[in-house]
């Protein structure tokens, strides 16, 4: 079982940027899919993009031009780079890792980490 601890949240402009990070511990993290998710207060987690272990990636269409996710084994850490940001992605932000699967369900998806909080004024 991975663990997973997010950073780099915070309170930005409409039309900033922030660079989420992902720093994952208890596996062999080159071999593990990694995805990012957010939840918005009285809404359900959404899926937001996905890096698998052979560098491929998947956005959601809201994100698409916008986000950018990327990983670096030596670090066993996964980013989200966010620019122009948008007040409708104020959400908690969280990574998640799963071994044999890619999904843009969260039920599909076993690691958490406990999410950060990204806020954007306008």
């Amino acid at each position: 079982q991975m663990q997973l601890v997010e950073s780099g949240g915070g309170l930005v402009q409409a039309g900033g940027s922030l660079r989420l990070s992902c720093a994952a511990s208890g596996g062999t993290f080159s071999r593990y899919n990694m995805a990012w998710f957010r939840q918005a207060p009285g809404k359900e987690r959404e899926f937001v993009a996905a890096i698998d272990w052979d560098y491929m990636t998947t956005y959601a269409n809201s994100v698409k031009g916008r986000f950018t996710i990327s990983r670096d084994n030596a670090k066993s850490t996964t980013y989200l780079q966010m620019n122009s940001l948008e007040p409708e992605d104020t959400a908690v932000y969280y990574c998640t890792a799963d071994a044999n699967k890619v999904s843009t369900g969260p039920g599909a998806w076993d690691d958490w980490g406990q999410g950060t909080q990204v806020t954007v004024s306008s």
